[in-house]
């Protein structure tokens, strides 16, 4: 059996390897076969492992995810998906220049809604620094919140 995908949250290893847009394209065709199958919008997988599935959905959707080299410094601007302060709720901050960060949280957020089930909202929070709230959409189809 193969290895398992891994999704990039941001504060991980920079992935130089050639294979990572077919991975994360194919991890992103099973998550829609699921939902699709399902009928679940977020899939109940993606409800017990929300950071996961916004990961997923972020690199998917062409947003690169930030990156550190073998230091820990990191290397590469992009999102970083955290679990939330509240439970069922992934925070995603946009790790790069401050003036695009506001800009870039929109676009993760966009990408999100589009997938469906999720809804983003974005927060500034002390310093102007700028973060998303993500969880499962209140009218989600598929089993409760």
């Amino acid at each position: 059996m193969g290895e398992v995908f891994e999704a990039a949250y941001g504060d991980g290893v920079a992935d130089g390897t050639g294979d990572r847009a077919a991975e994360v394209r194919a991890a992103y065709a099973g998550l829609r076969q699921i939902r699709d199958v399902t009928g679940a919008v977020p899939a109940a997988w993606e409800r017990r492992q929300p950071a996961r599935a916004v990961a997923i959905t972020l690199e998917a959707s062409g947003l690169p995810p930030s990156a550190l080299d073998a230091s820990g410094a990191r290397v590469a601007p992009g999102y970083r998906v955290t679990p939330g302060e509240r439970p069922r709720v992934t925070r995603v901050d946009w790790l790069g220049a401050p003036a695009e960060t506001e800009q870039k949280l929109r676009e993760c957020a966009r990408a999100l809604e589009s997938a469906g089930g999720w809804e983003a909202l974005l927060y500034r929070a002390g310093r102007g620094k700028w973060f998303l709230e993500v969880e499962i959409r209140a009218t989600a189809r598929g089993g409760g919140r």
